[in-house]
């Protein structure tokens, strides 16, 4: 029974997204049903893993093929974490894009591409072998790649093809690394992996090509420019890309085999916190001058993206936890924002920021929970994103990053700045000309839950700490 839970989680996303089309072309209604079902039931069957994985145990679904093939996949806690933090995400923003993308063409193949590209993470943060996480890791390039060139506009196609050409050439340089570590363990099996090591590191040269390639698709420095350019995607799209699945895909694949999995150089210790430092001031100078809505969003998504890094890269408990934590805040908060911006965008047809103000008098619901999951992002006490920044920086200063941890203080208070500065110009002022009204109820529904949910998971933070705790926990093996 636990294995078939297991495997139903990323199958029926995957293959429900072959049958979407057909169910399209009979009624629009049941299409969109179906679709918030298959991404709300990946959800549900993660919950339903929870307390086994929670005692320490996993589930593990595994077959045997010729020519020393197998199926893979392995429930622990980190991944069960990463699963039901993607499908909640995903389940709110596919609720969302009923009002969104109601009055677009292709929306049945824009529903499709949501509902795999959530299967094909679920896929690989259950993967157990490099060659799987390597296979769904390129599936999610296509779904991400099909629909930030939604629109099909020939300048949208080329920053869809820049995105896809920028993460695949990552991607390519990623499997170069698995076949140095192949060469190195003789498996790609990441258990067999670690009992091969021995407790002796990976070669620098296979953890450089495997970190370029995480680097890239997590749109960290200097691989981040293709983000900010995939706002010219659906609001929708560009939630799941910042927020749930794709840029998360990075930083997971990165705590699979550098924390938990892979012993590396102690330098790579000291280069992933600069990296990430020098990404999350740039980023963060980027967004303070910018006037695109979106893209002052994305550049946030670089900044606090670094912040993760950071956590996972100190090799400490509560660095690691933090991190984990911040990518359930950060997610929530994140969606939050660009499903926001995308109601402001649709609405008013307006991206520049400095052409908007006035629209809490109109929108203010919206408003409000823009500046909910703004509080979250920026640290503000007692919201989420407050206690999983303090645990990043505090594991940084324990760690001796004291230097790094000041600017990424620095990065912190810029954070402050650039959304204090967006909220102002776009909801308060005088406006201009006659102010839209809100969105769509399911859009306005949407909001307002990621809104609460960036307040209620800090009043109610122990539930996801020590869920994050535990998956630091069972993978050193402290609880058994």
């Amino acid at each position: 029974m636990p294995e078939t839970i297991l495997i139903l989680t990323i199958l029926i996303p995957i293959v429900g997204s072959a049958i979407l089309p057909f169910v399209g072309l009979l009624d629009k209604r049941l299409r969109n049903a179906l679709t918030f079902c298959l991404v709300f039931a990946s959800f549900c069957l993660s919950l339903t893993m929870l307390p086994r994985i929670c005692s320490g145990e996993q589930i593990v679904f595994f077959r045997q093929f010729p020519l020393g093939l197998n199926l893979s996949f392995t429930a622990d806690a980190l991944a069960v974490f990463m699963a039901a933090v993607s499908s909640l995400i995903s389940s709110i923003i596919v609720f969302y894009s009923f009002g969104y993308v109601s009055h677009y063409e292709h929306q049945t193949e824009y529903y499709s591409m949501v509902t795999l590209f959530l299967g094909s993470m679920m896929g690989l943060v259950f993967s157990s072998n490099l060659i799987l996480i390597y296979i769904f890791w390129e599936l999610t390039a296509i779904c991400s790649w099909r629909l930030i060139g939604f629109f099909r506009e020939k300048n949208y196609v080329m920053r869809a093809d820049k995105a896809f050409l920028m993460t695949v050439f990552g991607a390519l340089l990623m499997l170069a690394g698995f076949l140095l570590v192949y060469q190195q363990t003789g498996s790609f099996d990441l258990s067999s992996i670690k009992n091969n090591l021995n407790g002796g590191p990976v070669s620098n040269l296979a953890v450089l090509f495997i970190l370029v390639g995480i680097l890239s698709k997590s749109a960290t420095l200097p691989f981040q420019s293709w983000l900010p350019d995939a706002g010219v995607a659906p609001s929708p799209v560009t939630a799941l890309l910042h927020a749930a699945v794709l840029v998360k895909i990075g930083v997971y694949v990165f705590a699979r085999l550098f924390v938990f999995t892979f012993n590396i150089d102690q330098i790579w210790h000291t280069i992933v916190p600069v990296i990430a430092a020098l990404s999350a001031i740039v980023s963060a100078g980027c967004a303070l001058v910018e006037t695109d809505i979106k893209r002052i969003i994305a550049y946030s998504t670089i900044s606090q993206i670094a912040f993760i890094f950071l956590g996972l890269s100190t090799n400490a408990i509560i660095g690691i936890a933090g991190g984990l934590l911040y990518i359930l805040m950060h997610g929530i908060s994140k969606a939050g924002l660009f499903l926001c911006a995308g109601i402001v965008e649709q609405n008013t047809k307006i991206k520049d920021i400095t052409k908007l103000g006035g629209l809490i008098k109109t929108m203010p619901l919206t408003a409000i929970s823009f500046l909910l999951c703004a509080f979250s992002v920026m640290g503000i006490p007692p919201f989420g994103g407050f206690f999983s920044k303090y645990m990043v920086f505090a594991s940084a200063v324990t760690s001796g990053h004291m230097l790094i941890n000041f600017v990424f203080l620095i990065g912190a208070f810029m954070t402050v700045l650039y959304l204090v500065r967006l909220f102002n110009l776009v909801f308060m002022g005088q406006g201009q000309g006659n102010l839209p009204r809100e969105g769509s109820r399911s859009m306005i529904a949407a909001v307002l839950i990621l809104g609460i949910l960036s307040f209620a998971s800090g009043i109610f933070v122990y539930y996801p700490f020590k869920i994050a705790q535990l998956s630091v926990l069972n993978l050193v093996g402290l609880v058994k």
